[in-house]
């Protein structure tokens, strides 16, 4: 089973990797190569920074957002996506002017709205609630972002975590799903996470 992690220069990717293999991913490549993608078991989208950021520099790889359509969307096969890399999956993000996502999970990723007494950003340890049964355990993970997935159906909400106010932990439908924590930061739940991710039949 090979699984690619795409490199596009906005992941962290040797945490990601490292945390992979710890799961028991044995065929991990990481690559920016659309043709690699186009034929992967699994793909994995990291993500770190800005929307706007990150969706510019997936969109610079001349071939590449069209062979993540065609595998994941038209093929079937599992995708993750974690922080910013969920976001992604989103219609739109609107930090510094509105930005286009992928369009895979409709929603709009916007700012943290700060609660009375909670710092933004939602930095540290913190509470994933399940929606429903799935990939997703009850348990602790470990977050940093400023801005929030706003899912615009919430059958598409797999997780919540709260800071001031519940915010999305995980989206997903079909064969795709997206984490606002970081699985490779989140020492046995995270590397739980991703074992389960490597042997989903979705």
């Amino acid at each position: 089973m090979t699984l690619a992690l795409i490199d596009y220069g906005a992941g962290n990717l040797h945490s990601v990797h490292n945390a992979l293999k710890a799961a028991g991913a044995d065929d991990v490549v990481v690559t920016a190569d659309p043709d690699v993608v186009a034929n992967a078991d699994r793909i994995v989208l990291p993500g770190v920074g800005a929307f706007a950021h990150c969706m510019g520099a997936l969109s610079a790889i001349s071939g590449m957002v069209e062979a993540m359509e065609k595998r994941v969307r038209g093929e079937g096969i599992p995708f993750l996506g974690i922080c910013v890399g969920m976001q992604l999956l989103a219609n739109a993000g609107v930090e510094h002017g509105t930005t286009e996502g992928l369009g895979w999970i409709d929603g709009t990723v916007r700012a943290i709205k700060p609660a009375a007494g909670l710092k933004v950003p939602h930095m540290g340890w913190n509470d994933v609630t399940p929606s429903r049964r799935g990939l997703l355990q009850q348990g602790e993970a470990y977050f940093l972002h400023g801005y929030h997935f706003d899912a615009a159906d919430g059958a598409d909400v797999l997780a919540t975590t709260d800071h001031g106010g519940s915010l999305v932990a995980a989206v997903g439908n079909d064969n795709v799903i997206g984490v606002q924590f970081h699985p490779e930061k989140s020492q046995a739940y995270g590397i739980n996470f991703l074992k389960g991710f490597l042997e989903w039949m979705p």
